[in-house]
């Protein structure tokens, strides 16, 4: 099978500051497409640090990053940005919408932002598919924590990423609503054709995955 996300002997530093910010080894993955993946730890074991290093949001000190066969690490600032806009979707703890702005908005400047034309008749079956195309006209205050967070997973979704990225997207959840959040990122993942690389300390979700990769006491 196709590889998508390979890395080998990475090492950074905590908030990508290569002053007194302590080192760390990140683990050697092997993620190919379609092998939905958990990186499962404690807080402080690296989980977000390495989402982050593969999105190309963090300097690497060492080792090598590669997705979709592009070389992460030495690849320019300017090339590591248009391949995350067009190629990764993220799904970040702090979700990131755009406050004065309404949802159609927020997904139609994800698509600008990405130099894609913007797809109204896209923004509207993925919406749709997440339950909160009714929604598109409203601010992100005007929504609830839930709809809040189906609307940044279709951010994540409108350019058709060939990977998905999700870091802690059920920590602050309860039962019922972590198995809701999981199965909705793991169908949109496969309705879409994207891999699923979801970064949790949550150990409620391991049972979800048939690729575990385990980090510091986990």
């Amino acid at each position: 099978m196709d590889t998508l996300v390979f890395t080998e002997d990475v090492t950074c530093r905590y908030g990508g500051d290569a002053g007194a910010q302590p080192r760390i080894a990140l683990p050697n993955i092997n993620v190919t497409r379609g092998n939905h993946t958990l990186l499962l730890g404690p807080s402080g074991s690296g989980k977000t640090t390495l989402i982050n290093c593969i999105a190309g949001l963090q300097v690497v000190q060492s080792g090598r990053i590669e997705v979709a066969g592009a070389d992460m690490v030495s690849m320019s600032i300017r090339n590591r940005d248009q391949l995350r806009g067009t190629m990764i979707g993220m799904v970040m703890q702090r979700l990131h919408l755009i406050s004065a702005m309404t949802i159609r908005a927020n997904l139609q400047l994800a698509q600008r932002l990405a130099s894609r034309k913007v797809d109204n008749p896209l923004i509207h079956r993925l919406t749709e598919a997440l339950g909160i195309v009714d929604k598109l006209d409203r601010f992100p205050h005007q929504l609830s924590q839930g709809e809040s967070q189906r609307a940044a997973i279709a951010r994540a979704l409108v350019n058709k990423p060939t990977l998905l990225l999700a870091d802690e997207p059920t920590s602050a959840l309860d039962d019922k609503n972590c198995e809701a959040a999981i199965s909705l990122l793991l169908d949109q993942a496969a309705l879409h054709g994207a891999t699923l690389i979801v970064a949790t300390h949550d150990d409620r979700i391991k049972s979800r995955f048939a690729h575990v990769v385990l980090l510091g006491a986990a």
